[in-house]
């Protein structure tokens, strides 16, 4: 094995190229990016066909301005002396044609419809449309990026994005409908502080379709719901203000205000009447965020933003980069692969120039037909179900159906001495803006001892990741357990074990696809299972080897 300090010394010793030149082509959640791009092009194409719509009726209605127009001197001389206008033996012809024929053109005229076209064409394209829950899926992502990065709504709505600089913006009725995602599914927290920028946006003077009397409505209410009473009374009270006549405002006023007296009795304190509600700005730290599901939440997030990472200087010195040549495989002796330690232990690794361009593009081009929502299994049922934690769409493709396929498998097999016969097939998964996979075990636990039995070859010995593009922000896998956090670069791949070599399962491995902020997010994978590894990897003796 050779240590190498920089590639560019040893690059005369690659005589073989890691891809042989082959004619390629290249192509370029709940919607994918790569799904998304199509619409992109949809939309141009419809706007087209609107431009096209209205020239039609602007034609139209300058034909039908010209008649009227003529029509109107017309008349305005042959009203004038209608027995001497009618004397003229041309003027009563022209009137009978004018009657019988012309008007019963302009009638054609205006009865035509230049629409029908453009609403052909929508029709042609509405079944590509995302639906209710795919708005309500991106409206979601934007929430869980607020948290996972903590970006207030007022920064978010003026496109304020770390290391991103653009003019997206979100008008006051976006900052509402996004409040009102929340609200239906009773997340009063996010409700609170998109209601509250929509209000703040409203308040600055921006126009808007939705009332300051419908935000007010939503908003007092969730913060009532978030436990602020005075705040809820005071915005209720503007409300009332604005609409003496809102029935439901009054109501809930006079009920927020009995249950604040109560309050006060009860903690036997005085009750000022005009106590004030807090000044402060109901922004990101306002309100506590609701525990949720996920244990390790903020340890998780911390990692997602650069937080937390444990990669202290001592660590680090245990760290070390190579040449790997597979124990001497004949494939990998010219042109050994470019190793990296990422951590120490468990020992995760990445190596270097694993796909070439053209191999991410031909995955990709294979994958795209194909990508539908990622699911996972039911740890009590056992059946593949999607689920909020993991939002990516992913595909499977078999090393049968195309020489690159085949050609990947063989080089993982040659950089792993694992053999790849019992693995499952490369799965490609796309992660769009918001995407992500929360903290989960690629290996199955005892309390789910069937959830590979339908493969007959074990549990899921070895994760093989493999990044196939850059990501602008987020998107980091990230190791909760032990604080590690490695960032997406394409055509890098990591390699760890989930097992120790007794069987048992190494918990420290427990994972997570960090939210995408900015840009796509594109990997394959290759899980191993223990079948068909049991002379490449021999048990250990010990539980923990």
């Amino acid at each position: 094995t050779l240590i190498y300090g920089g590639w560019s010394l040893m690059k005369v010793l690659f005589l073989i190229e890691q891809t042989p030149p082959s004619h390629l082509s290249v192509c370029y959640l709940s919607l994918c990016t790569g799904q998304m791009t199509d619409l992109l092009y949809t939309e141009k194409e419809l706007v087209q066909s609107l431009r096209e719509y209205i020239k039609a009726e602007e034609s139209k209605l300058a034909a039908v301005k010209s008649w009227a127009t003529k029509l109107d001197a017309l008349t305005r001389t042959s009203t004038a002396d209608p027995e001497g206008y009618l004397g003229h033996p041309v003027n009563a012809y022209k009137l009978m044609k004018r009657l019988n024929t012309e008007w019963s053109e302009l009638e054609s005229l205006v009865l035509q419809n230049p629409s029908d076209g453009f609403i052909s064409n929508m029709s042609t394209h509405r079944q590509y449309f995302p639906d209710e829950e795919d708005k309500t899926g991106a409206a979601r992502a934007l929430m869980r990026l607020q948290d996972t990065y903590q970006l207030d709504s007022e920064a978010f709505s003026k496109g304020k994005l770390p290391g991103v600089h653009s003019n997206v913006i979100l008008t006051v009725d976006d900052c509402f409908d996004m409040g009102k995602t929340a609200y239906n599914d009773a997340d009063y927290y996010h409700a609170v502080l998109w209601m509250q920028q929509a209000l703040k946006q409203l308040d600055d003077g921006e126009e808007a379709v939705i009332s300051k009397v419908e935000i007010l409505d939503y908003l007092s209410y969730s913060v009532y719901q978030m436990e602020d009473l005075p705040r809820a009374i005071e915005l209720t009270r503007r409300l009332v203000a604005i609409d003496p006549s809102h029935q439901r405002a009054g109501g809930n006023l006079r009920y927020y205000e009995r249950l604040l007296l109560k309050q006060f009795s009860e903690q036997n304190q005085a009750q000022d009447q005009d106590q004030p509600a807090s000044e402060e700005p109901i922004q990101l730290g306002t309100y506590m965020r609701p525990k949720d599901h996920l244990p390790e939440r903020e340890s998780y997030e911390a990692l997602c933003r650069g937080e937390g990472v444990q990669m202290t200087e001592t660590r680090r010195s245990r760290l070390f980069c190579r040449y790997q040549d597979g124990y001497r495989n004949p494939r990998l002796l010219l042109k050994p692969m470019k190793e990296e330690d990422e951590w120490d232990s468990p020992h995760i690794v990445r190596y270097l120039e694993m796909l070439s361009d053209k191999e991410i593009e031909k995955i990709k081009e294979l994958a795209k037909p194909r990508l539908a929502r990622a699911t996972v299994r039911d740890p009590k049922t056992g059946v593949l179900t999607t689920a909020n934690y993991r939002v990516s769409k992913s595909a499977w493709l078999d090393g049968e159906e195309d020489p690159v396929i085949a050609r990947i498998n063989q080089r993982i097999e040659d950089i792993t001495g694992l053999t790849v016969d019992t693995a499952e097939l490369l799965q490609v998964a796309n992660y769009g803006v918001g995407g992500q996979y929360e903290p989960h075990f690629d290996f199955s636990r005892k309390d789910e001892p069937d959830a590979f039995k339908r493969l007959g070859t074990g549990n899921r010995v070895a994760t093989f990741l493999n990044y196939m593009s850059d990501v602008e922000a987020g998107g980091a896998t990230v190791f909760p357990d032990f604080g590690a956090a490695i960032r997406p670069r394409k055509g890098t791949s990591v390699f760890w074990y989930n097992l120790f070599r007794s069987g048992e399962g190494d918990y420290r491995t427990r994972h997570a696809a960090c939210p995408v902020l900015v840009g796509s997010k594109w990997v394959s994978n290759k899980w191993f299972h223990e079948r068909g590894q049991e002379f490449r990897r021999p048990c250990g003796l010990t539980e923990v080897d």
